[in-house]
C-alpha cells in the first residue's frame, strides 16, 4: 500500500488560519478500497469497535487527519476510535507525533468512519456518479436499497463540508443543496431510492462541479463550468444580480466566460458557444458570437468610448475576436468577425462542419491561417497545466484543445489530419514533446506539422534548445501564441536505440524508450537519476515542488561524489563509432553521455560553446572532435565523457565542458557489468548489453524568435 501518494491538506479551525497542517499517507487504494479493511474480514478489522458518533462539526475535518495516519498504524496495535489517550500514545511510539496528535485530538471525542470515507471521496478523483453511488451505499447500513431523510442530511452534511475545504461559498451551495432534497424524493414515500437520489445529483450542475465532473470534450451548446472567485464586481447572466461572498461567488464557463450564481446553473442559461456548423452551406460566414454583460472598463471597438457600468450586464463581448462593444453598437457594422489577433491560429465553427454519411467532422481551411492543434499535459507543471488548458479553451476554438489525460493525442491528429498547413503546441515536459513526436511518427499523417513547445516540466532542455524557455512562468498565453506566430521551421534529429542483453535469460529494468530525442548517458549522471527516480517512486510526498527536487538532486550528487559508484567506468564498456573503436586508456571518465541537442540536465552544455573560428563551414571526419559546432539536424550527435559529479556541476554553472570523445552518426555501445542509464531523463538499471544508435527520421521543430526579454533565456 505505498505506490500511490495521498496528500491531504486542510486548515484546522482550532489551530491559527496561518499554520495549515499538511499530513501524508502512503496507499494505492481508493477510500472505498480501504473501507472495505474495516470489514469483519478485513485486516483493520481490530481497530474498529462499533459505531461512534460525532461529537461537533469541528471533528469532522480532523477526522481528516485521523483517517490519513490511521492506515499507517501498526497492525499489531490495537485501537479504539473513540479513545484518543491510548491512539495518541500509540502515535508517539511509531510516528513521534505525540505533541501535535494530542494537541489536535484533544478536542474530539468521537468521530464517525463513516462520514470521513465519504469526505474523502468527494474529494478524491473520480466520476461523478460513482462517488453519489458510493456515498448512498455507504450509509444505506441495512442494504435495503433506501435511505432516510436523516441520512441523506448526514451526506448533504459532508458534501458541505468538501465544498468548503475546497474554498466555496458554501452560502451558493445551500440552497442548490436545498432543492435537491426537495426534488430528491420523487414518488413522495419518505425514503430516497438509489436512482432518485443519483438522478438528483446528477441534474444540479453546481453539484457535479463539486463532484469533479470531467468533460472529456466540449461539446456544443454544454457550458464547462468551473467555480471562480472574481476579485470585481460581476453579474450573473441569467438573474443580472451581483454575485456576492468573500470566497468562489460563482460558476463561469471556460470556454465563453459565461458567468452565472450557482443557484442559477439550473435555469436553463443560454447555450454556449457554437464550435462548427450544422451544414456545409453556412461554412465560410464569419459572423460574431456575442456573450452579454462583464465588460466594465473595457473600450467599445466601434465608437472607441469606454463601456460604463450601470450596475448590471454592461456590454457584449465576441468570443472569438474578443472584442467588445455597447449594447447598441452590437447590433451596427461590422457585423463580419475576423477572430482578432489570433486570426493566423483559431479554427472559427464557420471553418467546421459535419458530415453525416461518415459521422465525422471536417475542416474546410480558412486561407492564409496555421491553425494551431493544443496538447496539454495537466499534470505537467503542478497546477499550471490545468491553467493553461482552460486558458487555450477560452483564446482558440475548443476543438482545438485536448487533453492529455483524456485519450491522448489520437484524436486531435485525426480531426487535423487532412489540414494543409496547420502548427502543433506541445504544453507539457520534454516527455510529453517525445509522446507526441510519436504519435506523429505512428498516425502515419501526408504532411509532418512542425511543432512548438509552452514548457511545463522540470529540465524542458529541447525548449531550453528551440528558445521556447526553461520553464512556463505564467506570462500571458496571448505573447506565446504571436511567439508561434513568428517562429521559424527547423529539423531535429531523432535516433533509435536497439538494447541486446549479452545473457538473454537476464532480466533488468524495462527500457523506457526505444527513440532518443535529447541524450542517452551511462554512468555518474545516470546514477543519481534512478536513486531520486526511486526514492521519488517510493516517497512520491518528498518530491512535490521543484525546489525539492533540486534539493534532492543535489543530496544524491554528494553523496555519489563520496561513493564514485561509477569509478573506472572505461574497464566496463567498449564505445565504437562508425566503426572506430575510441580509446579511453588516457581517460578517468565515471560518465559517457550521447547528445543529440546542446542541452542535458536543465540546461547544461556538456559539448561547450563553439569559437569563432570553429563556426565556419568544413567537412570533418565521421567521429572527428575537431568540430566544436553543435547542430540538432546534421544527422551525426556528440560523444562525451563525465569525469564526476563535481565536473558536472561545474559544467552547469558554465565553468567548463565536457570531455569531447566524437561526433558521429552511429554508435555502438558494449558494456560488461549491470550499469546505470537514462533517455530523455527517464532511468534505469541495465544488465550487459550490446547498444546501437542510429539515425531513425527528422521531426519538424518551430524555433522561436529571438528573445527580447529574459523568458527565452537558455538558462
Amino acid at each position: 500500500m505505498s505506490s500511490c501518494l495521498f496528500f491531504f491538506s486542510f486548515s484546522l479551525s482550532l489551530l491559527p488560519p496561518t499554520r495549515p497542517v499538511y499530513l501524508f499517507a502512503d496507499c494505492s487504494l481508493k477510500v472505498k478500497d480501504v473501507l472495505k479493511e474495516f470489514n469483519a474480514d478485513g485486516r483493520l478489522a481490530k481497530y474498529r469497535h462499533g459505531e461512534v458518533s460525532e461529537q461537533t462539526a469541528r471533528g469532522q475535518l480532523s477526522a481528516l487527519c485521523f483517517y490519513s495516519i490511521l492506515v499507517q498504524l501498526p497492525m499489531n496495535r490495537s485501537i479504539h476510535l473513540c479513545n484518543v489517550n491510548h491512539f495518541t500514545s500509540a502515535m508517539f511510539q511509531t510516528m513521534k507525533l505525540k505533541d501535535f496528535l494530542y494537541s489536535l485530538f484533544s478536542l474530539l471525542v468521537e468521530v464517525f468512519l463513516k462520514d470521513v470515507s465519504c469526505y474523502f471521496s468527494l474529494l478524491e478523483d473520480g466520476q461523478p456518479r460513482d462517488k453519489l453511488e458510493f456515498a448512498f451505499r455507504l450509509y444505506d447500513r441495512d442494504g435495503n436499497g433506501v435511505l432516510d431523510s436523516s441520512e441523506v442530511d448526514r451526506i448533504i452534511a459532508q458534501m458541505m463540508h468538501a465544498a468548503d475545504y475546497l474554498g466555496w461559498d458554501v452560502s451558493e451551495l445551500r440552497p442548490v443543496l436545498k432543492d435537491m432534497m426537495t426534488a430528491i424524493d420523487a414518488d413522495s414515500s419518505g425514503t430516497v431510492s438509489l436512482q432518485e437520489w443519483v438522478e438528483g445529483g446528477m441534474n444540479n450542475v453546481p453539484l457535479l462541479v463539486l463532484l469533479g465532473l470531467k468533460v472529456g470534450k466540449h461539446k456544443d451548446g454544454q457550458h464547462l463550468w468551473r467555480m471562480k472567485h472574481f476579485n470585481k464586481p460581476v453579474y450573473c447572466n441569467v438573474c443580472q444580480n451581483m454575485l456576492l461572498g468573500l470566497r468562489k461567488q460563482g460558476l463561469c464557463c471556460t470556454c465563453c466566460k459565461y458567468t452565472v450564481h450557482g443557484r442559477c446553473a439550473n435555469k436553463n442559461p443560454a447555450p454556449c458557444t457554437r464550435t462548427y456548423l450544422m451544414s456545409k452551406k453556412e461554412t465560410g460566414i464569419a459572423a460574431h458570437d456575442w456573450v452579454s454583460g462583464n465588460c466594465d472598463s473595457g473600450k467599445c471597438d466601434r465608437c472607441q468610448k469606454k463601456i460604463k457600468s450601470l450596475h448590471g450586464l454592461t456590454g457584449k463581448r465576441c468570443v472569438w475576436c474578443h472584442t467588445m462593444r455597447h449594447d447598441e453598437c452590437a447590433t451596427q457594422e461590422p457585423f463580419e468577425c475576423d477572430c482578432g489577433p489570433f486570426r493566423d491560429h483559431i479554427l472559427p465553427p464557420w471553418a467546421i462542419y459535419p458530415v453525416i454519411k461518415v459521422m465525422q467532422i471536417k475542416i474546410n481551411p480558412i486561407p492564409d491561417t496555421h491553425p494551431l492543434l493544443v496538447f496539454v499535459n495537466p499534470k505537467s507543471g503542478g497546477k499550471q497545466g490545468e491553467r493553461v488548458l482552460r486558458k487555450f479553451q477560452y483564446l482558440l476554438n475548443p476543438r482545438q484543445v485536448y487533453n492529455l489525460s483524456s485519450g491522448g493525442p489520437g484524436p486531435g491528429l485525426c480531426f487535423f489530419r487532412d489540414l494543409p498547413d496547420y502548427r502543433i503546441l506541445v504544453c507539457g515536459g520534454d516527455g510529453t514533446v517525445g509522446w507526441i513526436l510519436d504519435a506523429i511518427d505512428k498516425a502515419n499523417l501526408p504532411m509532418r506539422p512542425p511543432v512548438a513547445v509552452l514548457p511545463l516540466g522540470t529540465g524542458n532542455d529541447l525548449a531550453r534548445c528551440l528558445r521556447w524557455g526553461g520553464g512556463y512562468d505564467g506570462m500571458d498565453l496571448g505573447r506565446i501564441l504571436k511567439d508561434i506566430e513568428g517562429s521559424s521551421v527547423v529539423p531535429m534529429d531523432r535516433w533509435s536505440i536497439q538494447v541486446t542483453l549479452e545473457d538473454s535469460q537476464e532480466r533488468g529494468d524495462p527500457v523506457p524508450y526505444e527513440i532518443i530525442n535529447n541524450y542517452f548517458s551511462i554512468g555518474v549522471d545516470a546514477s543519481i537519476a534512478h536513486r531520486f527516480h526511486t526514492l521519488r517512486e517510493k516517497h512520491p510526498q518528498k518530491f512535490n515542488s521543484r525546489m525539492k527536487n533540486k534539493l534532492w538532486y543535489f543530496e544524491f550528487a554528494t553523496s555519489e561524489t563520496i561513493s564514485a559508484s561509477c569509478k573506472k567506468l572505461k574497464e566496463c564498456l567498449t564505445i565504437e563509432c562508425c566503426g572506430t573503436q575510441l580509446d579511453l586508456s588516457n581517460l578517468s571518465l565515471e560518465g559517457i553521455a550521447v547528445l543529440n541537442i546542446p542541452s542535458m540536465h536543465g540546461g547544461s552544455n556538456l559539448w561547450g560553446e563553439a569559437k569563432k573560428s570553429d563556426r565556419a563551414e568544413q567537412d570533418y571526419p565521421k567521429h572527428s572532435t575537431d568540430c566544436l559546432q553543435t547542430d540538432m539536424s546534421d544527422k551525426r550527435v556528440e560523444v562525451v565523457g563525465l569525469e564526476g559529479a563535481i565536473e558536472m556541476g561545474q559544467i552547469y554553472t558554465g565553468l567548463k565542458s565536457a570531455v569531447r570523445l566524437a561526433k558521429t552518426s552511429q554508435i555502438i555501445i558494449r558494456t560488461k557489468k549491470p550499469l546505470p542509464m537514462q533517455i530523455d531523463g527517464e532511468p534505469w538499471m541495465q544488465p550487459p548489453c550490446t547498444i546501437h544508435i542510429t539515425h531513425k527520421n527528422q521531426a519538424s521543430m518551430l524555433m522561436g524568435p529571438q528573445a527580447k526579454s529574459g523568458f527565452f533565456n537558455l538558462k
